[in-house]
């Protein structure tokens, strides 16, 4: 698949997950990352896609420890949680 079917294929996925926090963090991470993640990281994001919502959202806000598989450069991007957009 070429390079910009992916991107469309990933950023639906990430945007539709299941509940609107997990389309915020995980949708939002994805459109505000995307452009700098090397084909690794787009790799790591989409075998990513596969966990539950619920274990991705504890990962990256730290409610639950974090697997090695998943814990690296891309989640620690996750923590940041620059991404969501939240009314003032």
């Amino acid at each position: 698949m070429d390079h910009e079917t992916r991107i469309k294929r990933l950023r639906f996925r990430a945007w539709h997950r299941g509940t609107k926090e997990a389309d915020l963090m995980i949708g939002g991470f994805f459109d505000a990352h995307h452009e700098t993640l090397s084909r690794e990281e787009l790799d790591w994001f989409e075998a990513l896609l596969e966990e539950q919502d619920v274990d991705i959202m504890a990962w990256a806000i730290g409610t639950q420890p974090c697997p090695p598989q998943w814990d690296g450069p891309v989640m620690q991007r996750m923590r940041a949680l620059n991404f969501v957009p939240i009314a003032r």
